[in-house]
């Protein structure tokens, strides 16, 4: 059983006020109230299906024909389409307020339910894994069906050499609802729960972080400050997050013999780690023709002999700090998907109109932004902390981008439509490009080119340099890990190896930085996720390049891509493009296009 989850996008700014009628999610299309007759149907039809489940096939998958494993791959695709659907409801209120102490355990009682009731299937994987290789192939060749899941087995025969005992699998499946999870649970609600001061104001974390893109830089430097006070006061919480977690993870790393720990990633993203450390060295090779040299025409633009950390995101001085309405946001994203093909803005177009988007920021809301799928029998939902400056709106055609991605690839059923991560920012990165493109077109004079492809340039380099930095950051902390305890100092001490080599030398950091590690939701939830953001902009970046030289049929294989969800290896995916992310030049061509815009930005200076 799989059960998708939101996750949440590193760069993904605040909301605001006094930007319209900024939407609401209507959760209604899973469940019409927590207390409603059908979750607790489905809860119930749930528990039911799965001890029918266990009772009809544990210890009996070796014995079935093709028709008979189909109708169990069918069985247990209904057991995730139910058990996503209840979760997806219980987690979306969750994350709407996760102060709220009543949707908390509202959302840890229907983990923890499931968590029991899915314990007695865990022999569903094991079992599948110990069907001989050829009687397996045989049944593939017998039926069709059957051979349509053959993504799954594969997924599943991919991790067989690191298999547990079954008793062992299902002491981690119990445990996990007091393991990871808890102290997933811990960070949410210790972030959630931090207050802010400026000016004699609380603030949100979302409402803080935002001062760093502030034109006075005054008040830049001030939000960096308290968030640095803030974070040194609580670094030993987040320390002791990382620390259990990090442990956890090589504890059960060690006894699945997994030869280092982003195997499991590389496995679960069904990617090669040469591809991944051919993606890493590309990238930091490229540090110097990237984020040096574009910070430092940034310093002098801003009239500065060095840049402190509270300016990497600092607005251009030319710049308009002019806020972008929800409507005028709404009609750019969908008048540049229209601009690629109609049908692309077709499928966007109910997220506004029908409560699929929650964009205001509201105590307590999660932060961040994310496009959660639910389940293929729904549709997604996008969640937003909107603000109203550009960046937002290249946010939201990011998230739209999801969106139609996850509406497309539905039709593959809920055990196929999941992408890997490294494919599932391929269409959320290239809304933004395609939202970003139309926009540069109307750039009326050279001061607003400079401002679009600068903040451009800006949001590339947060996407591949600086998560690459953070990709970096985790492998060297789960490395030191595993030679003992880190102290908060041990952990910030290696987020600062990597600041300086990924900004280059025209930054300085002031004191406090160090512990800016402390809020990056990725290292809690989803352990080496980060590099998928550098793959998705490489990838779309070479995807980009074919669709400007005129492939006449580049919107009928793009949607034929997103489509297939998880169904196909990003080899398939790509050949139709003549693009193959194994080769090494593959990547140099998408960091070429970020260069390329730097280029023009240095022109601009003669």
């Amino acid at each position: 059983m799989q059960l998708a989850r939101p996750v949440f996008d590193a760069n993904a700014p605040a909301g605001a006020d006094g930007l319209g009628n900024l939407p609401d999610w209507d959760l209604t299309d899973l469940y019409p109230a927590p207390d409603s007759p059908e979750f607790a149907a489905d809860m119930e039809k749930l528990e039911a299906l799965c001890a029918s489940f266990a009772e009809d096939y544990a210890g009996k998958l070796d014995t079935l024909d093709a028709a008979g494993l189909l109708r169990a791959v069918e069985r247990d695709e209904e057991l995730s389409t139910i058990a996503g659907r209840l979760m997806s409801y219980a987690g979306l209120r969750y994350y709407q307020c996760t102060v709220d102490s009543e949707r908390a355990k509202f959302m840890a009682d229907a983990q923890d339910r499931i968590t029991t009731m899915t314990a007695q299937l865990v022999f569903w994987s094991l079992e599948l894994n110990r069907i001989d290789d050829a009687k397996l192939a045989a049944m593939f060749k017998e039926s069709d069906g059957l051979a349509r899941y053959k993504p799954i087995f594969d997924r599943l025969r991919a991790m067989k050499p690191y298999q547990l005992s079954d008793e062992l699998e299902q002491f981690l499946h119990d445990q996990s609802a007091v393991g990871a999870a808890a102290w997933n649970r811990l960070f949410d609600e210790t972030i959630a729960g931090l207050e802010f001061t400026i000016d004699g104001e609380p603030r949100s974390l979302e409402a803080t972080l935002d001062l760093l893109s502030e034109q006075d830089r005054s008040k830049r430097e001030a939000g960096a400050r308290e968030i640095a006070r803030v974070f040194g006061e609580n670094v030993r919480t987040f320390a002791r997050v990382h620390n259990t977690l990090a442990k956890e993870k090589e504890i059960e790393d060690r006894w699945r013999k997994m030869p280092t720990a982003q195997t499991g990633r590389h496995l679960s993203n069904h990617v090669e780690p040469e591809v991944v450390e051919a993606l890493r060295n590309a990238v930091v090779a490229a540090y110097p023709k990237l984020s040096h040299r574009y910070y430092a025409l940034k310093a002098k633009w801003l009239g500065l002999d060095t840049l402190q950390v509270w300016d990497r995101n600092a607005p251009l001085p030319m710049e308009s700090d002019r806020k972008v309405g929800w409507e005028e946001a709404r009609k750019t994203v969908l008048d540049a998907y229209a601009g690629f093909d109609p049908k692309m803005a077709e499928i966007a177009a109910p997220f506004f109109e029908k409560g699929w988007i929650d964009a205001g920021v509201k105590p307590g809301k999660a932060p961040g932004a994310f496009a959660h799928p639910t389940v293929t029998t729904v549709h997604p939902y996008v969640m937003l902390n909107y603000l109203g400056k550009p960046r937002d709106v290249m946010t939201l055609a990011h998230e739209l981008g999801h969106g139609v991605h996850q509406v497309l690839a539905a039709d593959q059923g809920e055990l196929l439509s999941s992408t890997p991560l490294t494919l599932a920012e391929t269409a959320s990165v290239f809304g933004e490009m395609l939202t970003f493109r139309a926009l540069l077109e109307k750039a009326a004079t050279k001061e607003e080119r400079r401002v679009m492809l600068a903040g451009k340039v800006e949001d590339m380099i947060n996407t591949v340099v600086r998560q690459i930095a953070f990709y970096d950051f985790e492998c060297k902390l789960h490395a030191a890990r595993r030679e003992g305890e880190l102290t908060p100092d041990d952990i910030s001490a290696l987020w600062m190896s990597v600041q300086a080599e990924s900004l280059g030398p025209v930054f300085e950091f002031m004191e406090g930085y160090e512990v800016f590690w402390a809020y990056i939701p990725h290292f809690v939830h989803s352990p080496f996720y980060v590099y998928a953001y550098a793959f998705g902009d490489g990838l779309v970046n070479a995807l980009y390049a074919v669709y400007e030289e005129g492939d006449a049929d580049f919107q009928a294989k793009y949607f034929e891509m997103l489509k297939a969800g998880g169904s196909k290896h990003h080899k398939e995916l790509l050949a139709p493009f003549g693009l193959d992310a194994s080769d090494p030049a593959f990547w140099d061509k998408g960091l070429s296009m970020i260069s390329g815009m730097i280029d023009e930005l240095e022109a601009m200076e003669d």
